[in-house]
């Protein structure tokens, strides 16, 4: 046991803890308590007078007083009147700290999980060419706060609580009526369920719908958020090529049977191909006749430009199987955290119930003002305006790149925030460092790829960008062109 305190240590211990941002009398309690439980005072012996301490520490009396009364609330010291404070109880000698490595903590499938990755960008939405980013600075946002205040007058109290598992049905019923008239899905708003985001419904549907060595047919290249959840659930990944037509179901005929399906059919990520109709129904078929799920995420096919899209495969699917993922991230505004998946009847009870076991529901209020948004027609309004803007830029971004049209190639750029640019062989790595160092967030599209890349080139982002940051990043990338 260390020898008693004597009377002038405590000035060191106490400065020992200035400058942490604490007030006097939380710094005097968290020094006397740390001394305590270090053993330096021994059980039943009395520590300084208040009058003695506050003196000793230039402090008013009011304060050690204060937290001697903290310190016997929480059983380190004892008070007795006319006698002083004593030392309530000595711990035990406690191990010394040492490191504990996480893995050894975790579970089989939390470790699967963490070596998936999960799904983060890495570079920042200010960044030229950063893809998936939409523009926020073009959303309405005076027209949602004007639609928030009467929503809150009217219904706050009850939004306030906790909401449905499922979402509310405000929300359901304006999702559903929106993808009947604008996507062609065949659903009712019971089918719905609301979540944060696209990544958490792909990370329920693989939780709840895969076991490990379940076998998953994956695109290929493909959005790696999809690949990260099934590797997390312990699935098999099997990699299927796309091609001009999209997801090649001629291939995939001769895999192993799948549990799970997952594609892009709209605007295929990263490379935009739309799934022509024979692959789709194609698809389906191959579905039926695995009894496999198949995920249609339609990330972001409300951004057409120069023609629009085929109606959703869940349209077409007469078994069943489909599970359609949407999301309003890029729609409306990344932080709102709201998505939706439109699944099977047969799966809603027990999505229902996963949804009250991993977190409950989403925010209720931006539930009901989103619903609000849609059913007033700001909703249709906003897409049509921003599909001008993003046309507008992505016309420009062509037209800046033509400088180096004979070493570029833009691919499938009549949809979505982004489009693929590919590249000579060779060139995607070094192009890659010089146009990093000139500040420019350029994903590589060999880092989509399961097998081996059959297109080198870039995921290039414009839909966040002024005109004037296009043309400024469009000199960036040439000039890094001419540095390599």
């Amino acid at each position: 046991m260390s020898k008693p305190l004597s009377a002038p240590v405590w000035p060191t211990l106490f400065a020992a803890s200035a400058g942490t941002g604490m007030g006097i009398q939380a710094q005097l309690i968290h020094t006397l308590r740390k001394a305590l439980l270090a053993g330096r005072l021994p059980q039943g012996s009395r520590v300084p007078a208040s009058r003695m301490l506050a003196k000793d520490l230039a402090i008013s009396r009011s304060s050690v007083e204060a937290a001697y009364a903290q310190l016997e609330a929480e059983g380190y010291l004892q008070r007795r009147a006319g006698a002083g404070s004593f030392v309530a109880f000595t711990p035990q000698a406690r191990p010394a700290k040492k490191a504990v490595s996480a893995a050894a903590q975790l579970s089989r499938r939390g470790q699967g999980i963490v070596d998936a990755g999960g799904c983060r960008d890495t570079t920042l939405p200010s960044l030229a060419f950063n893809a998936g980013q939409p523009d926020t600075r073009a959303f309405p946002h005076a027209l949602w706060q004007k639609l928030m205040q009467p929503r809150w007058s009217k219904s706050g109290a009850a939004l306030a609580n906790y909401g449905p598992a499922q979402g509310l049905p405000e929300l359901q019923s304006a999702i559903a009526g929106y993808l009947a008239q604008a996507r062609g899905v065949d659903c009712q708003p019971e089918q719905i369920l609301i979540l944060n985001s696209s990544q958490q419904a792909l990370q329920m549907i693989a939780q709840l719908l895969i076991d490990p060595q379940d076998t998953v047919w994956l695109e290929d290249p493909v959005y790696l958020g999809a690949r990260n959840a099934m590797l997390a659930a312990g699935a098999q990944i099997v990699p299927v090529p796309v091609d001009q037509e999209g997801f090649n179901t001629d291939i995939s005929q001769t895999l192993a049977a799948p549990r799970l399906i997952y594609t892009t059919p709209s605007h295929q990520y990263p490379l935009g191909i739309a799934m022509s109709l024979p692959r789709r129904m194609a698809l389906i078929a191959q579905a039926a006749a695995h009894q496999a799920w198949v995920i249609e995420d339609d990330y972001d096919s409300e951004f057409y430009y120069d023609q629009r899209p085929l109606p959703a495969l869940q349209g077409l699917d007469q078994q069943g199987r489909v599970i359609y993922v949407g999301t309003f991230s890029k729609v409306l505004f990344p932080s709102l955290r709201l998505a939706y998946i439109v699944l099977p009847p047969a799966l809603v009870p027990a999505f229902i119930t996963a949804r009250i076991a991993f977190d409950g529901h989403s925010a209720q209020f931006l539930q009901a003002v989103t619903a609000d948004f849609i059913a007033q027609g700001h909703f249709a309004a906003h897409l049509r305006h921003m599909r001008l803007l993003y046309r507008s830029r992505r016309d420009l971004l062509l037209e800046c790149l033509q400088p180096i049209s004979d070493v570029i190639k833009p691919i499938n750029t009549a949809a979505g925030l982004q489009f693929a640019l590919q590249l000579p062989k060779g060139l995607e790595k070094p192009w890659t460092i010089k146009g990093s160092a000139a500040g420019l967030a350029l994903r590589p599209l060999s880092g989509f790829y399961q097998a081996e890349a059959e297109i080198e080139g870039w995921l290039i982002g414009y839909a966040s960008l002024s005109n004037e940051h296009i043309r400024a990043a469009c000199d960036h990338l040439i000039s890094s062109y001419k540095a390599i």
